[in-house]
């Protein structure tokens, strides 16, 4: 099994790359993609799949907390 990364893309979606199965509310499963980007403004027409429609509507930059030594 690959290795799963979800990065959080600057004002944009989590882009969620590996092995990886979704699955809704229901226990549903989602056709299986290598690569998705899920929305994050709840706008998207096409979710939980992103669909740029975000585009200049919200801001979020995360960052990880870097540990101190």
């Amino acid at each position: 099994m690959s290795k799963v990364q979800i990065k959080i893309l600057d004002n944009g979606p989590f882009r969620v790359t590996g092995d990886v199965e979704l699955v809704d509310a229901d226990g549903n499963v989602y056709p299986a993609k290598p690569a998705f980007s899920l929305c994050r403004c709840g706008q998207s027409k096409k979710m939980p799949y992103c669909d740029a429609t975000h585009k200049g509507t919200f801001d979020s930059c995360v960052r990880a907390e870097k540990e101190l030594d």
